[in-house]
């Protein structure tokens, strides 16, 4: 299995993508794309590995961890991302954070609260 680094720079060279392409359109410097293709470099941001997924037109989930498979069928990262599946605003923020530190077990119990005071109005 490649490593991150590996698998960032593979997606780029198959996109015909320079160093320096990639970081305009990531609107990062070209160094923050050579450590990340670094082996013992920096890794992205989360963002900055869904942007890199979607510039190369590779699949998310083998960028970030090397499962699946590498390129998408055409058109199927066309709505990769849901922009109401991210926070809006800081309040929204603050519960995704607190969700996230949630026990895994306890996650249903802190959901089902928080649609309980959804159902209040």
């Amino acid at each position: 299995m490649f490593s991150m680094s590996s698998r960032i720079r593979r997606a780029r060279v198959a996109a015909h993508l320079t160093q320096a392409e990639l970081a305009r359109r990531l609107s990062v410097q070209r160094s923050a794309v050579t450590q990340w293709e670094r082996e013992s470099g920096t890794h992205p941001s989360l963002s900055h590995l869904a942007q890199i997924a979607c510039e190369t037109q590779v699949h998310f989930e083998w960028l970030a961890t090397g499962r699946g498979e590498c390129h998408a069928s055409m058109g199927a990262l066309d709505t990769a991302v849901i922009a109401q599946d991210y926070a809006q605003d800081e309040l929204e923020s603050r519960v995704l954070q607190g969700l996230r530190q949630v026990h895994s077990r306890d996650r249903e119990a802190a959901v089902r609260i928080v649609e309980m005071f959804a159902n209040l109005r």
